[in-house]
């Protein structure tokens, strides 16, 4: 019997990365191998698009670039930098109510540092990273397959794709992006995709013909603090801006989740659909915040990734068996 088409699949989440990244980091402990050669297929969107393309960037030695716990270290090392904003911009911006909250110079730099001249269509493995363009008011996906089929129009900078799929609303300000004389206006792809599952599971099906498929779905937390009625009765645009956006994300990505349990069930006992999720406790600070990267936020991450890696152990050791299966 022929071994299944795997997919990963990372939530996007701002600096909530970091929790997919130390999952990656605990499989690629496990097996032994990186996870660009125990996927067929990974997707991502925003901060999982940024991860998806750190692991299948490609090293000098023909392998990738990174290790996962490499990729967790952006997270530890350089969030503070990627979501800083200096005095001016925060006071002529209103403090994000008249323009974006964040300026790109910095994320822009973090990009450059990690990905510099790599292509998408170098990627080590399949790729998927979605966007949204504002313009067309469509989905825009960046695939790796499409990049090495149509280069002149499909290929791009693995920095201009990571900064694209991770332009939040708000947050930072949409990219500019032209080839080949066709131009786009580039978000979050979370504003439709905030989990990618299902669209690496319609791209496994119709652009790979697997119809065995074992699907990896990585989240980024459940926030546990809630909205109080009290506070969001009176709210107007202002108010409801970033609440319903971070909102929208979290509804889309507890509902793909489901939908990829349902379709992907298991075959003669065997799983092949696996969620790994954490729920984030509320702090003095605001842990679920997506621009959070106090060091104390980053640290609480990290513990609760842990104490979730240790409760899923059996799961993990099932799916790394799989993922290692000749």
């Amino acid at each position: 019997m022929a071994p299944p088409f795997k997919i990963l699949s990372i939530d996007g989440g701002g600096i909530r990365g970091l929790v997919p990244a130390l999952v990656l980091t605990e499989i690629e402990r496990r097996t032994e191998r990186p996870i660009s050669g125990l996927f067929d297929l990974i997707a991502g969107t925003s901060t999982g698009g940024i991860i998806a393309l750190g692991v299948t960037k490609p090293g000098e030695d023909g392998g990738p670039a990174f290790t996962a716990e490499e990729i967790a270290d952006l997270y530890l090392k350089r969030g503070e930098r990627i979501f800083s904003s200096p005095f001016l911009h925060q006071l002529f911006s209103a403090w994000g109510l008249l323009d974006e909250k964040y300026p790109a110079k910095e994320v822009e730099a973090v990009f450059e540092e990690y990905f510099g001249d790599a292509r998408l269509k170098d990627a080590l493995t399949d790729v998927l990273v979605t966007s949204f363009d504002i313009e067309k008011r469509e989905p825009w996906f960046f695939r790796r397959k499409s990049a090495q089929d149509k280069p002149e129009t499909h290929d791009f900078p693995m920095k201009e794709v990571t900064r694209a799929t991770s332009a939040a609303p708000t947050y930072f300000e949409p990219l500019r992006l032209e080839r080949g004389g066709k131009k786009w206006a580039l978000v979050d792809g979370g504003v439709y995709a905030n989990n990618p599952a299902m669209c690496a599971l319609v791209d496994a099906r119709t652009i790979f013909g697997a119809d065995d498929v074992l699907v990896a779905s990585l989240g980024t937390g459940i926030p546990t603090r809630g909205i109080p009625w009290k506070d969001a009765k009176d709210w107007g645009v202002a108010g409801w801006a970033r609440p319903l956006l971070d909102i929208m994300f979290e509804g889309v990505s507890d509902t793909v989740a489901y939908q990829v349990q349902q379709l992907c069930p298991a075959v003669d006992s065997v799983d092949r659909s696996y969620r790994f999720q954490i729920e984030l406790p509320e702090l003095e600070t605001a842990v679920d915040d997506i621009d959070d990267a106090s060091e104390k936020t980053l640290r609480k991450l990290r513990e609760v990734t842990e104490e979730m890696i240790a409760k899923e152990s059996g799961r993990l050791d099932r799916l790394c068996g799989q993922l290692t299966a000749a």
